[in-house]
């Protein structure tokens, strides 16, 4: 929905509204995530080129995110169901509790069969607190919710082996089946440059956070808002990522994917085994270096000493309190945990995102 013809935009929302209602009338609950509120700005004021300013962004966003609201709502009236506005940024799902309720709501929401329409919130977000885009924030959400499927609506039909646009040897690809084999897509030397980033590195982001939670993803052709309805109705995208076979579960997805960690913990070879192959808690004892500004209880990166990173978790310590332990270590007393292994999350075989 970035198109900066009103016109076309409405028709589009009109269509994908018949399409959801379609679905929904049949019990399925539906959550979407819809940009547009730039673009709409933009037509009604006037403005040609999307503001590259924050400011001038977040000031368009609030002009166009009510009247974006506006046509939802009235296509889905026609219809005889609500919508429901849900803004979002990092700071909502960086916080346990918050990730919890937003969580709650949304299912809330779906139990009344209202359609949950969520963006992040552009108006008043900051960039450190952005994910950037709505392919993350969607992953996220479709696992906050324990979503069967995450459908993902582009401008191609499927993923291929390399930009198709640019090479036309390039062979389309129509199932994931394993994480190995989305991290081999994404790391290949033919997906460098305009087809390594963008729009299909955003998906394929989200695809790795949604099937590492258990969720089967399309990828398909949004241009035609009738692939939807086929896909709602048990078809397939054009292409499928598989979910892994053993789910990482609902905390750990927050731990990986939702969290930005505030600071990054150093450890010890004997640490790293200890947490890699024991799956033991994090003691102060392991760690050798902090980098990084924290309080007790906020996120962290847990690394090896070559700073590769192990794994994700909730430092019970803050940092400044970290350091003064590793300078003046207590030998007197049991080394304590600094993260449990109930809030700690292994990500070196995940993909780097």
């Amino acid at each position: 929905l970035r198109s900066n013809n009103e016109t076309s935009t409405t028709e589009k929302i009109r269509e994908y509204c018949k399409y959801i209602a379609l679905s929904k009338n049949k019990d399925n609950k539906i959550i979407l995530v819809s940009s547009g509120a730039v673009g709409i700005g933009c037509n009604i004021l006037g403005i040609k080129n999307r503001p590259e300013e924050i400011t001038s962004l977040q000031a368009v966003a609030a002009v166009g995110q009510g009247h974006l609201m506006s046509l939802y709502q009235s296509e889905m009236n026609n219809y005889g169901y609500n919508v429901a506005q849900v803004l979002l940024t990092r700071s909502e799902l960086n916080n346990r509790n918050s990730y919890k309720n937003a969580s709650l709501t949304l299912n809330k929401l779906l139990d009344w069969k209202i359609l949950p329409i969520v963006n992040e919130n552009d108006v008043i977000s900051s960039e450190e607190l952005k994910y950037g885009d709505n392919d993350t924030l969607s992953a996220l959400v479709a696992s906050a919710v324990s979503a069967d499927q995450l459908i993902l609506l582009t401008d191609i039909d499927r993923l291929y082996s390399s930009d198709p646009k640019v090479n036309k040897s390039a062979k389309p690809i129509t199932d994931i089946h394993h994480p190995s084999d989305l991290k081999e897509i994404q790391n290949s030397p033919s997906n460098s440059g305009r087809w390594g980033t963008g729009g299909i590195k955003t998906k394929l982001i989200a695809a790795r956070i949604a099937t590492e939670s258990g969720i089967t993803v399309h990828l398909a052709d949004g241009r035609n808002p009738k692939f939807l309805w086929e896909i709602l109705e048990g078809s397939r995208g054009g292409t499928v990522f598989h979910p892994n076979p053993k789910p990482i579960g609902k905390r750990k997805s927050w731990l990986t994917h939702a969290l930005k960690p505030l600071g990054s913990l150093f450890l010890d070879e004997g640490a790293c085994i200890a947490i890699k192959e024991k799956g033991a808690s994090l003691l102060l004892v392991g760690i050798k270096k902090v980098e990084g500004s924290f309080e007790a209880n906020q996120p962290v990166s847990i690394k090896n000493i070559n700073g590769e990173e192990l794994a994700r978790g909730i430092s019970s310590l803050g940092s400044a309190r970290l350091r003064e332990s590793i300078e003046r270590p207590d030998t007197s007393i049991k080394s304590p945990v600094v993260i449990h292994r109930d809030v700690l999350v292994l990500t070196n075989r995940l993909i780097s995102s």
